[in-house]
C-alpha cells in the first residue's frame, strides 16, 4: 500500500463553475501531484483544532506553504506587512506536536518551514525587505524567484539535493532564530533556506516551493520515511 501523506490545507474564497468566494479548503494541486508522483497518497487536511486523532491513519505529514504564522507565536506582535490565519496555527500546532511525539516524517514548506521553527523556539523576520534591503525573495505577486543554495556538507537536505542547489522562493518573511533546529541551507545572502533535526527520523523544512517543479528527492524521501513508519 502506499503511504497515507496528510497535507495541511487553509480556508480561503474560491471560485469554480456558477459558484463565487465560497470559503474553501483548499492547497495548489502541486502538493499532491508531488506526493503522487513519489509513490505516496496524498489526504488533504481542512484546520481542524478539536483533536489529533488524523494521525492514527497517516504515515507523514506535510505542512504546506500560504499565509503568515501568528507573531505570537514567537513573542511578537504583528508588523504591518504580517497576514495572518490564526485557525490554521492552532490546527497545525497541534497536528506537529503530536506528530512529534510520534516521530511521525514531517517536511514544512515555506510556511510550513517556518511553523517548524516557531514550534521549536525560533523566531521570524516578519518583513524581509526592511532587514535585508532587497526584495529578491518575493520579485512580484506569484512570481518564483531562483537562487542558489548553499548546504550544509553531510546534512540530509545536501545529502537529497545533490549538485543541482538551484531553488525558487516566494516569501516575504524568513527566519531568524530556528530555535532548536539546525540551519543546513542558506541564500547566498545568508537567509536559513532550510532546517532540520538530525536526531528525528524526517524532521526537514525547505523555505522554497520544491513542489512546483514535483522534486522527486524531496517528497521521495518523506514518502519513503513514511513507509517505514
Amino acid at each position: 500500500m502506499r503511504p497515507i501523506i496528510g497535507i495541511t490545507t487553509y480556508v480561503m474564497p474560491a471560485s469554480w463553475g456558477v459558484w463565487r468566494d465560497l470559503p474553501t479548503a483548499l492547497v495548489p494541486q502541486d502538493y499532491a501531484a508531488a506526493v503522487t508522483l513519489a509513490g505516496g497518497r496524498a489526504v488533504l487536511l481542512p484546520p481542524d483544532d478539536l483533536d489529533t486523532d488524523v494521525l492514527r491513519v497517516l504515515d507523514g505529514l506535510l505542512f504546506s506553504g500560504g499565509p503568515d504564522i501568528s507573531p505570537e507565536l514567537y513573542g511578537e506582535q504583528p508588523g504591518p506587512h504580517t497576514v495572518t490565519h490564526p485557525e490554521r496555527d492552532a490546527a497545525e500546532l497541534a497536528l506537529l506536536q503530536a506528530a512529534l511525539d510520534r516521530d511521525l516524517p514531517v517536511l514544512g514548506v515555506c510556511r510550513g518551514m517556518q511553523l517548524l521553527v516557531a514550534a521549536h523556539g525560533g523566531t521570524l523576520h516578519q518583513h524581509l525587505p526592511e532587514v535585508l534591503g532587497h526584495e529578491r525573495h518575493r520579485v512580484a505577486p506569484a512570481v518564483y524567484s531562483e537562487h542558489e543554495a548553499v548546504f550544509t556538507p553531510g546534512s540530509r537536505i545536501a545529502g537529497l539535493m545533490g549538485e543541482d542547489v538551484t531553488i525558487n522562493c516566494f516569501h516575504h518573511q524568513g527566519v531568524a532564530d530556528p530555535g532548536k533546529l539546525t540551519v543546513t541551507g542558506r541564500a547566498e545572502d545568508g537567509l536559513p533556506e532550510a532546517v532540520e533535526d538530525p536526531d528525528r527520523r524526517f524532521l526537514l523544512g525547505v523555505q522554497w516551493h520544491p513542489e512546483v517543479s514535483r522534486d522527486l528527492r524531496l517528497f521521495g524521501a518523506l514518502v519513503a520515511a513514511a513507509a517505514r513508519s
